[in-house]
């Protein structure tokens, strides 16, 4: 078992031998050497940019009629009275001044506050994507 571990006497290269200056190139017909390039030279090379010809530049196309359009769509029936003769901006908002009555303290979790911050916005955000949907769709002649 003794002739099976390397001795003391023997290095690995890097650990003990720092102060040799031989290297060891490992060759074979299975691996070739490839010269490293860097990456900046290569992206220098095509400007800085990594172009695709079916992918838009523009794939956001933020158009400032959907956000308007669709805050109001949002605000005029979010401000129905439905829930007990109160709308639900009514709700949220007066859950957003019960909360501040006692400001350094966070809502509780149990608070009416989360349940009308979570709809409001999810309300707001389903008007929005449609609308950007359908307002786009409406450009690009889609229906």
């Amino acid at each position: 078992m003794a002739t099976s571990f390397a001795t003391a006497s023997t290095t690995v290269i890097g650990l003990g031998s720092s102060l040799s200056s031989k290297r060891t190139c490992l060759s074979s017909d299975f691996v070739k050497p490839v010269m490293v390039r860097s990456p900046l030279r290569q992206a220098k090379a095509s400007g800085g940019r990594f172009t695709c010809m079916s992918f838009q530049s523009d794939w956001l196309r933020r158009d400032l009629n959907v956000i308007g359009f669709g805050l109001i769509g949002w605000l005029v029936p979010s401000s129905v009275p439905a829930i007990d003769g109160k709308s639900l901006t009514g709700l949220f908002f007066e859950s957003i001044g019960a909360e501040l009555a006692h400001f350094p303290t966070p809502p509780a979790l149990t608070s009416q506050f989360w349940l009308w911050l979570i709809c409001w916005h999810l309300g707001l955000f389903i008007t929005l994507t449609f609308g950007q949907i359908g307002f786009k769709g409406r450009t690009d002649k889609y229906f």
